[in-house]
This record gives structure tokens, sequence and C-alpha cells, in this order.
């Protein structure tokens, strides 16, 4: 059986070389819906779906490398997600808090990076404090970036950046004249990121659901109908390659 990431490390041997994809997506975004179906199929609670999808989240974090992915954000909790049950918030919000406790080690020896985007202010402050910790313990990595959304809207995301954006022009740190579609991005929370080749959003449903939209407007999408806790790296692998054959072309034409 093939060794993980981490367990390679702590083996003291080398990381393993593979052959990337041709033409791999540098930075794949996903869309880790399904959960709860893939629950309530098996007759279990919600919440029970959201534990099975954070345990694939690591299976395809270290299978990036193989594949030339050097970033990865998955979207674990929108600014939508706060109407759902109060007990299933509550849970998301507790596994949350669980998956860091639990997946810190693993994620500094894997040389994982991790950055969180989202308004963190509505947070549980105790989260907020882990989620921080676990930037700065993870900032020296750079083997795969992987990038956590939660509390994260599209619209409220360019919505503050546009606020700081206007209080820098309100105090003459910016000219309006100087305001153009490469200045936005800065005030972004992705500012440090470059925008997502590919977008995957899993269970079936074929909505961006709020997710990125400054970002991926030169994205390319997968919509498809695995459940989130059911996909497997040999199904991520292969919409990266499938990525490879596309014809990326930016509004342009080929002479």
């Amino acid at each position: 059986m093939a060794r993980s990431l981490q367990e390679t490390h702590m083996a003291g041997l080398p990381q393993p070389q593979v052959e990337l994809i041709p033409g791999c997506p540098r930075h794949v975004a996903i869309i880790m819906d399904g959960n709860g179906r893939w629950a309530t199929q098996r007759g279990r609670p919600r919440l029970y779906g959201h534990h099975a999808g954070a345990r694939r989240v690591r299976e395809i974090v270290e299978s990036c490398p193989e594949f030339g992915v050097d970033y990865l954000t998955i979207f674990a909790f929108s600014t939508e997600n706060w109407k759902r049950t109060q007990v299933e918030v509550a849970g998301l919000m507790n596994l949350f808090r669980r998956y860091i406790i639990k997946e810190t080690r693993a994620l500094v020896e894997s040389g994982v990076r991790v950055r969180f985007i989202g308004d963190r202010l509505r947070l549980d402050k105790k989260l907020t404090a882990m989620m921080s910790d676990l930037e700065v313990a993870t900032q020296q990595n750079s083997r795969v970036n992987l990038t956590i959304a939660i509390n994260y809207g599209g619209r409220d995301e360019v919505a503050r950046a546009t606020r700081r954006l206007a209080q820098d022009v309100a105090e003459g740190k910016l000219s309006p004249d100087a305001v153009d579609e490469e200045t936005l991005p800065r005030y972004l929370d992705t500012h440090v990121l470059p925008d997502p080749d590919l977008v995957i959003r899993t269970s079936g449903e074929a909505r961006i659901s709020n997710f990125l939209l400054w970002q991926s407007a030169y994205s390319e999408y997968e919509f498809i109908d695995t459940l989130w806790p059911d996909f497997t790296r040999e199904e991520f692998q292969l919409l990266c390659e499938s990525f490879g054959c596309r014809d990326r072309r930016y509004g342009g034409v080929k002479a």
C-alpha cells in the first residue's frame, strides 16, 4: 500500500518521485457538497456525513503533490450555512475545532501550509485562535497550500474588500484613478493565492453557491454526481487529467 505524505516524512525517507499530469491545474477549488445526503442515505444524522467528509479531506490533500496541484481551496462553511439548524451549526463548529486538534501535527509534518479565508468576526473566539495558531504553525510549509473557507461568501468577501479599498481612498492612501480590476484583488481574502484553474462541485448540483466569485472568472468547472464522502483520489486524478485536455483561451482565439 502506498505511504501517505505523513508516513513518508516520519519514516525519514525522501518523497517519492511521481510523473506529474501534463497540463495539470495548479490551483483546484472544491465545493464539498453532499455530506448530509450521504448520511441520510445510510439512515444516520447529517453530522455523521460531515465527519465522513472531513476524513475525505486528508486523502485529497495528500494526493495533491502527485497530481501537480500546488494549491487546494475547500469550501467548508458558507455565510449562508448559518441558516441551518442550531444543532448542525454547533456540530460543524465543533468538528472544525476537532479537525484542527487532530490534524495539526500531520499537516505540519506533511509540508502543508494552511490558510483560512472568510469573515472571522462571527466565529467563536476559541476557534479563531486555533485557526490562527494553525496558520502560524504551518507558515514555513510549501509542499501543498491548503486554504479552508469558513464563514465565507464571495459577495461578502467583495463587500469587505471594497470597504477596505474605500477606506484607503478616503485616507489618501490610494487614488480613485488608480482603482482598476488589478486593484481590488489585493484587498480580497485570497490576495496571496493564484486564481483557481479548476473548480469542482460534488453531489450533482450545478451551481457555484457564492464561492470565489471574483477569482473564478476564468476557471474551468466540473460538476459531478459523486457525494463528497465518496470522492476518491482516483476520481480527483481523472478530473485533473481531463483539465489538461481543455483549451483555455481567456476570451481570445488561436492564430
